[in-house]
């Protein structure tokens, strides 16, 4: 895994979905860390990732499918659902 992979907003909020912080870019030394709860660290952000990134990714999918369910109910392209909605 490379670092341009992990997604550092993305494990902060799949660890604590409620979590107060703020983070510049994609650098774990600029989290700023609001909340009650211990700040998380670089090594446990690390090692969630995977998993982080596998819920994200099936979340996308879901909702993909979900839409492409909607567009076969509906009869439609996804480039007809564009045009419609533009």
């Amino acid at each position: 895994m490379t670092s341009l992979e992990l997604d550092y907003a993305k494990c902060l909020v799949f660890l604590n979905p409620t979590a107060e912080w703020s983070l510049n870019g994609n650098d774990y030394s600029s989290l700023q860390w609001f909340s009650e709860n211990p700040k998380p660290t670089e090594e446990e952000i690390i090692a969630i990732w995977p998993e982080a990134k596998a819920a994200y990714e099936a979340k996308y999918a879901a909702r993909e499918a979900n839409k492409q369910a909607i567009l076969e109910r509906l009869g439609i392209t996804a480039d007809e659902a564009k045009l419609l909605l533009s």
